[in-house]
């Protein structure tokens, strides 16, 4: 036997009392040291290479900028919130990522999941209010409510929410729905990197994340059919959207907008055609065309020269104002509300953001720190909410765009920043005659990656049956129930699918590959060589209580041995033999005695030692001690000797505080070995 090392066993309470002595000491350098790594940008940025870093950061603010633009404006139809606010959002979010970021590439602000999320809250919340859903209020009104109210909050109704009694518009309450929402989903999320919970993405696999994100695209894609075709239905809530809202776009079909419908077709080709374009040729292009500010830019003068809503009523941006509105701390009765539904927004914000920092990190070869980008993140909420603003997380799209033109630094997450605060300041009244059926093109054609994800299911299944099915159930329950149940579906399925792959794990016998010390599968490989009078058996999952029935059940049929069936025959075959002894004949289901005795014959057991290979088993529990020292005892009884091979010191461990070894150990050496060859040696020297 090998000789085990004596560790020296450590209080884990002097350990804690001692780290918290530490974190509780105050000195200069550790405040130093607290600030310089709360603020990331303190230690790069005064290393800041001008000269080699500053027109790449440059380029890729400006481009980023140019496609923010558009994308804020378009995402707060998906919020069920005016432009402004997405525009605000945009804004503050770059500023906060550049000071306390630790990734050099990834682009933080609105993203279309999150904006999801958000809006199916707001509309809940304006529902329960009292509010009418319908977005479709002419320009004409909305403008002459934005000059009557400076903060452009119409006191259209009197409520009272929980306590909360408040004079306020629809617009009010909405944003201040999503600015509740946000600072708790912040509040979360800096509470997480406190504890140091970021392990919570861990259960938040590929498929699981991938799903998601294909049937919120989805939901995304239904929201936006409406304005695509120009028709008025209300808003759907609850479960059972998707469905719900494709019954009304068909059943109101006939009241379709023929003009928002020729521009929708027209921008999309537009669209699609650019970026198919952009992506056969990006190896070409110094930086990606800007086709949807183009398009918008297009489109907005079109439909002001050509008075769409005011001619063919098509549903128009309306009034976008300048400048910014007074900051206003988030409603507690409001965050009462929707604490619970803040959860899933701040884990999917955290996952995507540290997902794609981690990618950009591994590519660019230098390293984050996750805690700190739970911390990034969770302010980029917290201090925005503030400012009108709603929920922000790390985008794909963006970030590739940003890799692509020659971003070094978080530098050009500030040049972006300045390009929305231009169009806040001045250019922002210019979109008034915007259709919002050019806005849902521009998101429509944004899902294309999560949308082609269906054209991956094919390949995935060769590759995992089980990831493809979680994938699906994911997918499925995103769409057709909601977005946070079906994101808490995909987590509890791909746990499940876990637990049932341990519990029914492949099982086999082993044979011996010829003229070497080495066994492999028996049902798999040729010209395998069995050993004589041993049987080789391997389990590859951990030993507990929720497969131990199937451990024994595979055991006694690939050995074709049940200890305990035989070892009653056997029993009962002796008792037989007594009654013979004494001279009587007959039983008492009225067979002859001989009759009984020749069917309860013992069976010919053609081994005479198990060897059990754990290399497989990574741990036991209660259950599989006991387990295994059931198998010890059965066997033995048949005289047959059971060796274990290859286990690690955990399961060492466990069998020797179970007393699998017996009290003094001293028939370790004959019962545990380091390889099945060393068991299989020591089997065939057994007399």
């Amino acid at each position: 036997l090998l000789e085990r090392k004596t560790h020296v066993k450590i209080s884990r309470k002097e350990v804690l009392l001692a780290k918290m002595r530490k974190s509780c000491t105050f000195t200069p350098k550790k405040l130093k040291n607290f600030v310089m790594d709360f603020f990331p940008v303190l230690q790069w940025l005064p290393k800041y290479q001008c000269k080699q870093y500053i027109w790449g950061d440059v380029m890729s603010g400006l481009v980023i900028g140019i496609i923010l633009v558009p994308q804020a404006i378009a995402y707060s139809l998906l919020a069920g919130l005016k432009p402004i606010y997405s525009l605000y959002t945009s804004f503050f979010a770059n500023i906060i990522y550049f000071l306390m970021g630790t990734s050099r590439h990834v682009s933080v602000g609105i993203f279309s999941l999150i904006s999801l999320m958000v809006g199916q809250v707001v509309d809940r919340e304006l529902l329960l209010a009292g509010f009418d859903l319908n977005d479709d209020v002419s320009p004409a009104s909305a403008d002459s409510s934005l000059q009557n109210d400076s903060q452009f909050n119409t006191t259209a109704f009197n409520f009272t929410t929980t306590g909360m009694n408040t004079e306020c518009g629809k617009e009010c309450y909405a944003i201040g729905v999503a600015t509740a929402l946000t600072f708790v989903a912040g509040v979360y999320q800096v509470l997480m990197g406190i504890f140091r919970l970021g392990f919570v993405s861990m259960y938040l696999s590929e498929s699981v994340l991938d799903g998601f994100a294909t049937g919120a695209s989805l939901t995304i894609l239904t929201a936006q059919v409406k304005y695509l075709i120009g028709i008025k239905i209300p808003r759907s809530q609850g479960h059972g959207m998707l469905v719900i809202t494709w019954i009304n776009i068909f059943r109101n079909i006939s009241q379709a907008n023929l003009c928002d419908v020729i521009t929708s077709a027209i921008c999309i080709v537009v669209l699609v055609t650019a970026k198919e374009l952009g992506d056969r040729y990006k190896h070409k292009l110094k930086f990606p065309l800007p086709t949807e500010l183009v398009v918008i830019v297009v489109a907005t003068l079109v439909s002001h020269y050509g008075k769409l809503n005011e001619v063919y009523a098509s549903s128009v941006s309306g009034a976008i104002p300048t400048g910014f509105i007074p900051p206003k701390v988030p409603h507690f009765n409001l965050m009462l509300r929707v604490a619970v539904d803040a959860l899933p927004l701040a884990i999917v914000s955290f996952v995507f953001t540290v997902s794609l920092s981690e990618m950009c990190a591994k590519k660019y070869a230098y390293t984050i720190r996750a805690n700190q980008e739970m911390f990034a993140v969770g302010f980029c909420n917290i201090i925005p909410s503030f400012f009108h603003s709603f929920a922000t997380s790390a985008a794909l799209a963006k970030t590739l765009v940003k890799t692509s033109t020659g971003c070094q630094t978080q530098v050009s997450g500030v040049i972006s920043a300045m390009v929305v605060l231009l169009v806040l300041l001045f250019l922002a009244p210019l979109f008034y005659s915007l259709q919002k059926c050019v806005l849902a093109c521009i998101i429509i054609v944004s899902l294309r990656g999560a949308l082609r994800k269906f054209r991956d299911v094919p390949a995935r299944y060769q590759v995992n049956k089980v990831d493809t099915l979680v994938w699906v159930v994911t997918m499925s329950a995103s769409a057709l129930i909601s977005t946070e149940i079906g994101l808490l579906v995909g987590i509890v399925f791909s746990m499940l699918c876990i637990i049932v792959r341990t519990q029914r794990p492949r099982t086999a016998l082993l044979g011996q590959i010829q003229d070497t010390s080495f066994y492999e599968d028996d049902f798999e490989y040729e010209n395998l060589s069995s050993v004589p009078k041993v049987k080789i058996f391997r389990f590859e999952a951990p030993l507990y209580y929720a497969n131990r029935n199937y451990f024994l059940k595979s055991l006694h049929r690939l050995t074709n041995l049940d200890p305990n069936v035989e070892a009653a025959r056997r029993k009962k075959y002796n008792k037989e033999k007594q009654h013979l002894k004494k001279g009587d004949h007959t039983t008492a289901n009225g067979l002859g005695i001989r009759e009984t005795t020749l069917q309860l014959v013992p069976k010919q057991i053609d081994f005479q030692a198990l060897v059990l290979d754990c290399s497989s088993i990574s741990f036991l529990d209660t259950t599989g001690v006991n387990t295994l020292k059931e198998i010890l005892k059965d066997y033995k009884d048949l005289n047959i000797s059971v060796l274990l091979a290859c286990c690690n010191p955990s399961v060492i461990d466990s069998l020797q505080s179970g007393g699998y070894f017996g009290k003094d150990f001293a028939s370790m050496k004959e019962m545990l070995f380091y390889s099945i060859h060393n068991a299989v040696q020591f089997a065939k020297d057994q007399k």
